[in-house]
């Protein structure tokens, strides 16, 4: 050896682009699976112990959720729920009764019931299958009075180091004191990965058993953006990251360095959103949700309600440009009212502008209330319908949207069929707006919510660029705009990428419009062409990864 010190480097999914330093902390973990035995207290003492750590566990994370916004209550209202679901409550109530077995050990077990049954749907409900977990181990830690997994409570910033995360642990990170995040599971669409994106903190996920490598070190560099944990960083790259801006400002409009224009948006998905989004300095949206409208409801609300709602994000963003998806209804997001809850693979049924087929109403209203908002609003306002996958029903849209005085429709680019028929399909659209998230999951056919397919989820994957690349073809064909609203505009290098293959807009969390419009400002449209072409001519993701990245000289100075 030379004396040098060599640097040693473990690889996961890169998930939330940034380079962070420092000491590594490891998650809290649960207290395991209590033992089997017979309960020490009589029935009524150990049911009612049950409900009673039940309803504090569901207390605190409403109470919690009060503190947050966004998609981080969300996160943490959702995981109440399950703590307030009489289901798991009741089932290990009756084992205390008909077993007389611990508490403990029935709420193990009731759980593990009620995880099972979700793991069989797949989808979204087997993701919510982590979820009960976390909802047990919560309640166990009650019954035994021991402290709750979760989060270290540090006042010195750390890296941390976990398993995986709990949506409500990760919905509580504080991106002050977690200045990166690594975990042994976890896929590119999971909550953890969703959230550190939105909260700015550089992370890197499933890198199975290297996660122990990573443990050993005192200090070590996660590299967000390229994926990379760097065990015996220098001492000079250790002090660049710790000195780097953590969220950058963003001063539109949105431009690469020699002047060509990419309009940069943000993804909303409820009224909360759209004014830090505004304030983020966001051109526009490119992606308002509007699910938020629909969920937790046995019925399609009215449309003054949808009005009403709409009317509150546009307001937002007075004079800017809108672009609003009509209901996303299915697998992820099931809804009684129009989807069926025994769908053997609702990733692959009947979700998105297919919920129409059997219930036209349900758009029919919808469209009634986006037209309504829509005239009270002095910017353009888009709409798009997601998952089109054949001409026809682009065709037929447009046709909806049009006998309601739309006239700007567009389509999601979320299944391949849509992007190999990009040219005739934009021959009738105005424009097209790719998701990648979903596009890659139908591109690799791989649950995109699976932690174990994570290898699969990334949309660096040459097959994904390659229909991202026609779906721009099909653009320029038909001289139509094609922009990209899934979690890969947030990726600053693939960003680049993504405006050499032609993307004309990038809508994304609002936190990453500082990263992504700092790396475009400082990189040439034909830097941005080469990185494609690199990425393009790869034959794997960490190949079109490692040289597009290679092709961006700008990343390196801005430590992205």
């Amino acid at each position: 050896m030379s004396g040098e010190t060599q640097i040693r480097i473990i690889h996961g999914a890169g998930v939330s682009p940034g380079r962070a330093a420092g000491p590594t902390v490891r998650m809290a973990t649960a207290a395991g699976e209590p033992a089997r035995r017979r309960a020490t207290v009589g029935p009524e003492e150990a049911t009612d112990a049950i409900l009673a750590a039940a309803t504090a566990v569901a207390d605190d994370l409403t109470e919690r959720a009060g503190h947050t916004e966004g998609t981080a209550r969300e996160v943490l209202q959702t995981t109440a729920q399950i703590a307030k679901d009489p289901t798991l409550v009741k089932d290990a109530q009756r084992r205390v009764r008909e077993e007389q077995i611990t508490p403990e050990r029935a709420v193990w077990e009731a759980a593990g019931a009620v995880a099972s049954q979700f793991e069989s749907l797949g989808g979204y409900f087997a993701e919510r299958a982590r979820d009960v977990a976390d909802v047990r181990d919560r309640i166990i830690a009650r019954l035994l009075g021991a402290p709750s997994p979760g989060v270290p409570q540090r006042e010195e910033p750390y890296i941390l180091l976990a398993l995986d995360l709990a949506p409500a642990d990760t919905a509580q990170l504080d991106p002050e004191v977690v200045r990166g995040l690594v975990t042994e599971e976890g896929g590119p669409t999971s909550h953890t990965a969703i959230l550190a994106r939105a909260l700015g903190i550089p992370a890197v996920v499933g890198v199975g058993s290297g996660i122990e490598e990573v443990a050993a070190r005192e200090v070590v560099l996660v590299d967000g953006g390229a994926g990379e944990v760097l065990l015996d960083p220098t001492a000079e790259q250790v002090e660049a990251a710790r000195e780097r801006v953590r969220t950058r400002s963003f001063d539109p409009p949105g431009r690469t360095q020699d002047g060509y224009r990419v309009a940069l948006l943000a993804n909303v998905g409820e009224v909360a959103d759209a004014e830090p989004a505004a304030a983020a300095g966001a051109e526009g949206i490119g992606l308002f949700r509007t699910e938020f409208a629909f969920l937790g409801r046995d019925a399609e609300p009215s449309v003054e309600e949808q009005v009403e709602a709409y009317s509150a994000v546009f307001a937002a963003f007075a004079g800017r440009h809108v672009v609003i998806r009509t209901l996303d209804a299915g697998a992820d997001k099931p809804m009684p009212f129009l989807t069926a809850a025994d769908e053997v693979n609702p990733a692959l049924g009947v979700r998105g502008i297919r919920t129409c087929w059997q219930n036209p109403d349900v758009l029919d209203h919808q469209l009634t209330a986006i037209a309504r908002a829509a005239a009270d609003h002095d910017g353009p306002v888009w709409v798009m319908a997601p998952m089109i996958a054949r001409v026809a029903e682009a065709e037929d849209f447009v046709a909806a949207c049009a006998a309601h005085g739309l006239e700007t429709a567009g389509v999601m680019v979320e299944v391949p069929s849509a992007a190999l028929l990009a040219g005739p399909i934009l021959a009738r659209a105005a424009f097209a707006s790719v998701g990648t998230n979903d596009l890659t999951q139908y591109t690799l056919a791989a649950d995109r919510l699976l932690g174990s397919l994570a290898p699969l989820s990334t949309p660096w994957d040459p097959a994904v660029l390659q229909l991202l690349q026609r779906t721009c073809d099909g653009g320029a064909a038909q001289s139509r705009p094609v922009g990209v609203c899934g979690e890969a505009a947030a990726d600053p290098a693939l960003a680049a990428v993504l405006v050499g293959m032609g993307v004309s807009s990038l809508s994304m969390t609002p936190r990453a419009l500082g990263d992504v419009g700092a790396l475009l400002a400082a990189t040439t449209l034909a830097q941005c062409r080469t990185a494609a072409s690199l990425a393009l001519a790869a034959d794997s993701a960490e190949d079109a990864r490692r040289a597009a990245r290679g092709a961006l000289p700008a990343l390196a100075e801005l430590a992205l």
